[in-house]
């Protein structure tokens, strides 16, 4: 491994553009292919109510985020900031009726191949500082 390796930004920019088509595929199969793109092997995904290890268990969170809000769909909402194997980015969920439900940041780290290792889910603003 490369310290400081950057990707090139359309290398990136695909990695994350999968991820996030990922989140709007209901159809298994080519949710997993998506996944397969996109997702390291032993990929980490943790948010607020979720968290699962490997491509199955991602699968599985999307498949019951779909089940449970169903017509919603995940729109990334900024750039890609990446620095080393670190990325960050925005997103919202946009509810079937066109509002933004929830709006949040994925932070995450990619493996040495380019795909997603570890992906931490932030929703809405920082809580204020006390």
């Amino acid at each position: 491994m490369q310290i400081g390796r950057t990707l090139a930004i359309p290398e990136i920019t695909a990695v994350i553009a999968a991820y996030e088509a990922v989140w709007n595929e209901t159809d298994a199969a080519n949710r997993m292919a998506l996944l397969d793109q996109a997702w390291a092997d032993d990929g980490l995904y943790v948010d607020p109510v979720s968290e699962g290890r490997v491509r199955d268990a991602l699968d599985a969170i999307i498949a019951a985020f779909q089940k449970q809000a169903p017509g919603a769909h995940i729109v990334r909402t900024s750039g890609i900031d990446q620095h080393h194997h670190q990325i960050r980015f925005s997103w919202s969920m946009v509810s079937a009726d066109g509002s933004t439900a929830i709006a949040g940041i994925d932070a995450g780290e990619l493996d040495d191949d380019g795909r997603i290792a570890r992906i931490a889910g932030f929703w809405a603003e920082p809580p204020a500082r006390e």
